[in-house]
């Protein structure tokens, strides 16, 4: 019986995955709760675990965009059985020095896998087959590529998911659509009694089968270490193995490097280069692809406009000043700024509330609590835990909240949870040196806060030029349900509790 693999629910505003990294393949055996692939959304990467132990059969492909309840996979229960006989029919055949076409599993029974159209971007409805590689009656193999595909945006190629029989069904020039089929793949049958070498000793197989299997796995990286080596832009042939035969794994991938630089004998040559103007190519991971058109799909989406304003900083400043070494003594935190900024957020979005709300179809969710998405630069980009109900913290227990949360963004340890369900998000691009910026909102959020750096600047304070810290505010909004008065207010609230932090201890 196949029980079929399908995407989980994983959070809040989550509707769809990429499928990262398979860390199985095609016919492996798996067990109970083995890890089978990472999936990843616009928020997190997540494993997904096997529910059954048995013979896995995959169904969707490494960058491909499922919905939530999408099959991934299915998983043959009973296949451990059939993997244990043919493993206990080896010993056999070495005890008889028969062909090796013997002992080959041509007596099982066959099955037709269809090869279809995958969904490759999001507007996408149809493809067009451009070329066939392979020809009907061809044997291909995993991953082999089968044929190029071209879309009104981009040509991909479609690989194997099976080795087998090719059967061709959509010719060249023909237009299909998504999910539409376009060949049979026999596996199985008569397709494993392809004719085989003479029949050799068989007390010679096991090490022949030894020395294929080390010959393949050398210089040969997991998935999950390929597509390290891809973002990184180093050649497989460059790493050293440490795996089983030499295989490269997914912590081989993580510490390789760049070659250094080429030798003096190629010096004219890279001058030439060089000289020429050169580019370089790298493949946007899955991550980064879903984040660039949930962005374009909020630009699109929703009546975004930014305001502005200005903050003297020196007062808060000269607080963190006096009161920083006994904060840190007391509570075993520092005190920063975003501390200061998320409480005086909290307040002001008690104040106007549909700047803490979202858009559900025809209604306004307003929300009577702050759960404040802070924007925190990973590994593999930018990401937004939340802190929950942050309004009923304090200063310090914002702080233990801000360093716990980015300690795990930067480690990739975020679970889903800690980042779904925010209210409003703070983004902090004064770490990078911002002086100015836009923040896109992170949908289904209506708003978002812009922190900038400190710039000591001229300004005139009762009468008096005098040179402050200044920085500079921005509040990215939906105008649909925030108007201007309540952006251009919710900015002169958030200035006048920074200015003044005393408001914030006194709540007033």
């Amino acid at each position: 019986m196949a029980i079929e693999m399908k995407v989980p629910a994983v959070g809040e505003s989550i509707t769809e995955v990429t499928v990262a990294t398979w860390n199985k393949k095609e016919g492996d055996h798996v067990k109970l709760d083995e890890v089978l692939c990472e999936l990843e959304s616009d928020k997190a990467t997540f494993e997904l675990p096997a529910e059954a132990e048995g013979i896995l059969h995959i169904v969707a492909k490494e960058g491909d965009v499922l919905p939530i309840g999408a099959v991934i996979c299915t998983i043959e229960a009973g296949g451990a059985t059939a993997s244990v006989t043919v493993a206990d029919a080896a010993p056999a055949a070495v005890a008889a020095p028969a062909p090796a076409v013997a002992t080959a599993p041509a007596a099982g029974p066959s099955t037709v896998l269809e090869v279809k159209v995958p969904a490759v971007g999001e507007s996408i409805s149809e493809v067009t087959v451009s070329v066939w590689n392979k020809k009907t009656g061809d044997v291909v193999s995993l991953d082999e590529v089968l044929c190029e595909l071209e879309s009104d945006k981009a040509t991909f190629e479609l690989p194997a998911e099976s080795a087998g029989v090719l059967e061709v069904i959509a010719q060249p020039g023909s237009v299909v659509p998504i999910g539409g089929l376009l060949a049979k793949i026999t596996v199985g049958g008569s397709v494993s009694a392809a004719p085989a070498a003479a029949p050799a000793p068989a007390a010679a197989a096991p090490a022949a089968a030894a020395s294929a299997d080390a010959t393949y796995a050398a210089g040969h990286p997991s998935p999950a270490a390929a597509k390290i080596l891809d973002e990184k832009g180093i050649a497989a042939a460059s790493v050293a193995g440490s795996g089983v035969g030499g295989r490269i794994t997914k912590e081989d991938a993580m510490a390789a490097s760049k070659p250094a630089a080429a030798a003096p004998a190629a010096a004219s040559a890279s001058a030439s280069a060089v000289a020429q103007g050169g580019t370089r190519r790298e493949k946007m991971s899955s991550l980064r692809k879903t984040v660039a058109r949930r962005l374009v799909a909020v630009k699109n989406e929703t009546a975004m406009l930014t305001t502005f304003n200005e903050v003297d900083m020196k007062p808060v400043m000269d607080l963190r000043g006096k009161y920083k070494d006994k904060f840190k003594e007391k509570h075993g935190v520092g005190l920063g700024f975003m501390s200061f900024f998320t409480k005086a957020v909290c307040v002001a979005l008690k104040e106007y509330p549909s700047v803490n709300a979202k858009i559900d179809g025809d209604e306004i969710v307003f929300h009577d609590y702050c759960d404040i998405s802070i924007a925190v630069s990973a590994p593999k980009g930018l990401v937004v835990p939340v802190i929950r109900s942050a309004e009923n913290l304090s200063l310090a227990g914002i702080e233990s909240e801000v360093v716990r949360l980015a300690g795990k963004a930067r480690e990739n340890k975020l679970s889903l949870e800690e980042m779904s369900g925010g209210t409003f998000t703070i983004t902090n691009g004064g770490v990078f040196g911002s002086m100015l910026s836009t923040p896109i909102i992170n949908a289904p959020q209506v708003a978002i806060l812009g922190m900038h750096n400190i710039v000591e600047r001229a300004v005139v304070v009762d009468g008096q030029i005098v040179i402050r810290p200044i920085m500079y505010l921005a509040l990215s909004y939906d105008h649909r349900i925030i108007d201007g008065r309540e952006s251009v207010s919710f900015l002169v609230r958030l200035k006048q509790l920074l200015e003044d932090p005393a408001r914030l201890l006194l709540d007033i």
